[in-house]
Protein backbone atom coordinates (compact mmCIF):
# COMPACT_ATOMS: atom_id res chain seq x y z
CA UNK A 1 0.00 0.00 0.00
CA UNK A 2 2.90 2.43 0.40
CA UNK A 3 4.11 1.52 -2.58
CA UNK A 4 1.01 2.65 -4.38
CA UNK A 5 0.73 5.56 -2.47
CA UNK A 6 4.25 6.17 -3.69
CA UNK A 7 3.03 5.75 -7.18
CA UNK A 8 -0.05 8.50 -6.88
CA UNK A 9 2.54 10.97 -5.40
CA UNK A 10 5.16 10.19 -8.65
CA UNK A 11 2.10 10.66 -11.21
CA UNK A 12 1.35 13.91 -9.16
CA UNK A 13 5.07 15.21 -9.70
CA UNK A 14 4.47 14.19 -13.34
CA UNK A 15 1.44 16.38 -13.55
CA UNK A 16 3.38 18.93 -12.03
CA UNK A 17 6.32 18.58 -14.81
CA UNK A 18 4.14 18.24 -17.93
CA UNK A 19 2.18 21.03 -16.79
CA UNK A 20 4.96 23.19 -16.78
CA UNK A 21 6.37 21.69 -20.00
CA UNK A 22 2.76 22.70 -21.64
CA UNK A 23 2.31 26.43 -20.25
CA UNK A 24 5.58 27.28 -22.17
CA UNK A 25 4.48 25.63 -25.19
CA UNK A 26 1.44 28.01 -24.89
CA UNK A 27 4.00 30.54 -24.02
CA UNK A 28 5.76 30.10 -27.17
CA UNK A 29 2.45 30.05 -29.35
CA UNK A 30 0.58 33.33 -27.92
CA UNK A 31 4.11 35.21 -27.67
CA UNK A 32 6.80 33.60 -29.33
CA UNK A 33 9.94 31.86 -28.49
CA UNK A 34 11.40 35.44 -27.16
CA UNK A 35 8.98 34.80 -24.05
CA UNK A 36 10.62 31.46 -23.19
CA UNK A 37 14.34 31.61 -21.88
CA UNK A 38 16.54 28.37 -22.42
CA UNK A 39 17.12 28.00 -18.96
CA UNK A 40 13.13 27.62 -18.45
CA UNK A 41 13.37 25.50 -21.12
CA UNK A 42 16.34 23.00 -19.89
CA UNK A 43 14.89 23.28 -16.36
CA UNK A 44 11.50 21.61 -17.90
CA UNK A 45 12.80 18.96 -19.96
CA UNK A 46 14.97 17.85 -16.80
CA UNK A 47 12.03 17.96 -14.40
CA UNK A 48 10.03 16.11 -17.23
CA UNK A 49 12.61 13.46 -17.20
CA UNK A 50 12.95 12.78 -13.31
CA UNK A 51 9.68 12.53 -12.86
CA UNK A 52 9.40 10.12 -15.77
CA UNK A 53 12.11 8.17 -13.89
CA UNK A 54 10.72 8.17 -10.78
CA UNK A 55 7.16 7.10 -11.70
CA UNK A 56 8.82 4.09 -13.55
CA UNK A 57 10.93 3.24 -11.07
CA UNK A 58 7.82 3.32 -8.19
CA UNK A 59 5.42 1.60 -10.96
CA UNK A 60 8.09 -1.69 -11.11
CA UNK A 61 8.79 -2.00 -7.25
CA UNK A 62 5.28 -2.09 -6.93
CA UNK A 63 4.83 -4.35 -9.42
CA UNK A 64 7.07 -7.03 -8.22
CA UNK A 65 5.41 -6.67 -4.62
CA UNK A 66 2.30 -6.27 -5.65
CA UNK A 67 2.13 -9.72 -7.45
CA UNK A 68 4.17 -11.57 -4.86
CA UNK A 69 0.97 -10.60 -2.50
CA UNK A 70 -1.24 -11.33 -5.19
CA UNK A 71 0.27 -14.39 -5.16
CA UNK A 72 0.02 -14.93 -1.94
CA UNK A 73 -3.81 -14.16 -1.34
CA UNK A 74 -4.43 -16.96 -4.23
CA UNK A 75 -3.10 -19.26 -2.05
CA UNK A 76 -5.07 -18.39 0.99
CA UNK A 77 -8.16 -18.21 -0.85
CA UNK A 78 -7.37 -21.79 -2.20
CA UNK A 79 -7.34 -23.45 1.16
CA UNK A 80 -10.96 -21.10 1.83
CA UNK A 81 -12.22 -22.80 -1.61
CA UNK A 82 -10.37 -25.71 -2.97
CA UNK A 83 -12.52 -26.21 -5.87
CA UNK A 84 -13.44 -22.54 -6.54
CA UNK A 85 -10.74 -21.49 -8.99
CA UNK A 86 -10.18 -21.95 -12.63
CA UNK A 87 -6.89 -22.13 -12.92
CA UNK A 88 -3.67 -22.79 -9.85
CA UNK A 89 -2.05 -20.81 -7.60
CA UNK A 90 0.61 -20.32 -10.56
CA UNK A 91 -1.50 -18.49 -12.72
CA UNK A 92 -1.68 -15.39 -10.03
CA UNK A 93 1.65 -15.02 -11.20
CA UNK A 94 2.53 -16.44 -14.81
CA UNK A 95 -1.15 -14.29 -15.43
CA UNK A 96 0.52 -11.11 -15.81
CA UNK A 97 3.01 -11.71 -18.07
CA UNK A 98 1.22 -13.43 -20.89
CA UNK A 99 0.78 -11.00 -23.77
CA UNK A 100 -2.77 -9.73 -24.50
CA UNK A 101 -4.35 -12.42 -22.52
CA UNK A 102 -3.01 -10.58 -19.29
CA UNK A 103 -5.92 -7.89 -19.91
CA UNK A 104 -8.57 -9.99 -18.51
CA UNK A 105 -6.94 -13.41 -16.54
CA UNK A 106 -5.64 -11.71 -13.79
CA UNK A 107 -8.77 -9.71 -13.30
CA UNK A 108 -10.30 -13.21 -13.11
CA UNK A 109 -8.25 -14.68 -10.45
CA UNK A 110 -8.90 -11.39 -8.55
CA UNK A 111 -12.47 -12.09 -8.30
CA UNK A 112 -12.50 -15.78 -7.93
CA UNK A 113 -10.15 -14.57 -5.32
CA UNK A 114 -12.21 -11.89 -3.72
CA UNK A 115 -15.35 -14.53 -3.65
CA UNK A 116 -13.47 -17.39 -2.24
CA UNK A 117 -12.37 -15.00 1.17
CA UNK A 118 -15.56 -13.88 1.93
CA UNK A 119 -17.45 -15.05 4.45
CA UNK A 120 -19.70 -17.69 2.64
CA UNK A 121 -18.14 -17.84 -0.96
CA UNK A 122 -20.92 -20.43 -2.34
CA UNK A 123 -23.98 -17.39 -0.73
CA UNK A 124 -24.30 -14.15 -2.87
CA UNK A 125 -23.23 -10.99 -0.52
CA UNK A 126 -24.62 -7.75 -0.72
CA UNK A 127 -21.90 -6.59 1.83
CA UNK A 128 -18.98 -7.87 -0.08
CA UNK A 129 -19.27 -7.55 -3.82
CA UNK A 130 -16.97 -7.00 -6.61
CA UNK A 131 -17.54 -3.86 -7.49
CA UNK A 132 -14.21 -2.87 -6.60
CA UNK A 133 -12.33 -5.19 -8.18
CA UNK A 134 -14.53 -4.10 -11.26
CA UNK A 135 -13.42 -0.68 -10.68
CA UNK A 136 -9.66 -1.37 -10.05
CA UNK A 137 -9.19 -3.03 -12.88
CA UNK A 138 -11.32 -0.61 -14.97
CA UNK A 139 -9.19 2.26 -13.83
CA UNK A 140 -6.05 0.28 -15.07
CA UNK A 141 -6.97 -0.62 -18.25
CA UNK A 142 -7.66 2.98 -19.36
CA UNK A 143 -4.23 4.21 -17.74
CA UNK A 144 -2.76 1.15 -19.83
CA UNK A 145 -4.52 3.07 -23.09
CA UNK A 146 -4.52 6.25 -22.85
CA UNK A 147 -0.44 6.02 -21.83
CA UNK A 148 0.31 4.36 -24.63
CA UNK A 149 -1.33 6.33 -26.73
CA UNK A 150 -0.07 9.29 -25.25
CA UNK A 151 3.51 8.61 -24.96
CA UNK A 152 3.53 7.73 -28.50
CA UNK A 153 2.12 11.09 -29.49
CA UNK A 154 4.99 13.03 -27.25
CA UNK A 155 7.43 11.51 -28.53
CA UNK A 156 6.04 11.78 -32.40
CA UNK A 157 4.98 15.38 -31.69
CA UNK A 158 6.88 18.03 -33.89
CA UNK A 159 4.84 21.10 -33.36
CA UNK A 160 3.96 23.34 -30.66
CA UNK A 161 0.22 22.04 -30.86
CA UNK A 162 1.07 18.72 -31.21
CA UNK A 163 3.10 18.85 -27.86
CA UNK A 164 0.06 20.86 -26.08
CA UNK A 165 -2.34 17.65 -27.49
CA UNK A 166 0.00 15.26 -26.51
CA UNK A 167 0.44 16.68 -23.22
CA UNK A 168 -2.96 16.87 -22.28
CA UNK A 169 -3.27 13.04 -22.86
CA UNK A 170 0.17 12.61 -20.23
CA UNK A 171 -1.69 14.33 -17.76
CA UNK A 172 -5.42 12.76 -18.41
CA UNK A 173 -3.11 8.97 -18.40
CA UNK A 174 -1.91 10.39 -14.90
CA UNK A 175 -4.76 10.81 -13.56
CA UNK A 176 -6.03 7.72 -14.19
CA UNK A 177 -3.32 6.15 -12.73
CA UNK A 178 -3.91 7.92 -9.64
CA UNK A 179 -7.06 6.61 -9.61
CA UNK A 180 -6.10 3.44 -10.58
CA UNK A 181 -3.35 3.96 -7.46
CA UNK A 182 -6.20 4.58 -5.11
CA UNK A 183 -8.37 1.72 -6.05
CA UNK A 184 -5.42 -1.02 -5.83
CA UNK A 185 -4.81 0.30 -2.09
CA UNK A 186 -8.29 -0.03 -1.01
CA UNK A 187 -8.45 -3.49 -3.03
CA UNK A 188 -5.84 -4.68 -1.06
CA UNK A 189 -6.86 -3.64 2.23
CA UNK A 190 -10.02 -4.84 1.74
CA UNK A 191 -9.00 -8.21 0.12
CA UNK A 192 -6.70 -8.70 3.17
CA UNK A 193 -8.85 -7.61 5.81
CA UNK A 194 -11.53 -10.71 4.65
CA UNK A 195 -8.79 -13.18 4.29
CA UNK A 196 -8.22 -12.50 7.92
CA UNK A 197 -11.30 -12.51 8.95
CA UNK A 198 -12.23 -15.55 7.41
CA UNK A 199 -9.12 -17.34 8.57
CA UNK A 200 -9.75 -16.16 12.27
CA UNK A 201 -13.56 -17.52 11.68
CA UNK A 202 -12.18 -20.79 10.76
CA UNK A 203 -9.59 -21.28 13.06
CA UNK A 204 -12.34 -21.31 16.09
CA UNK A 205 -15.07 -23.34 14.28
CA UNK A 206 -15.11 -26.82 16.17
CA UNK A 207 -13.94 -29.99 14.07
CA UNK A 208 -15.41 -32.93 13.95
CA UNK A 209 -13.86 -36.53 14.22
Amino acid sequence: MILLLLVAVADIAYITATLNTRRLVVGVLDNGFVAVSEADVDFADALMTATSFASIAFVLATMVVFIIWFHRVRCNAGVFATDWFTNGTGMAIGAWFIPIANLWIPRRVAVETWTASRADHLAHSRHEPTTLVNAWWTAWLITICLGRVANRLYDRAETAEEIVSAADLLVAASVTNIVAAVLAILFVRRLTHMQHTKALALSQTPRTV
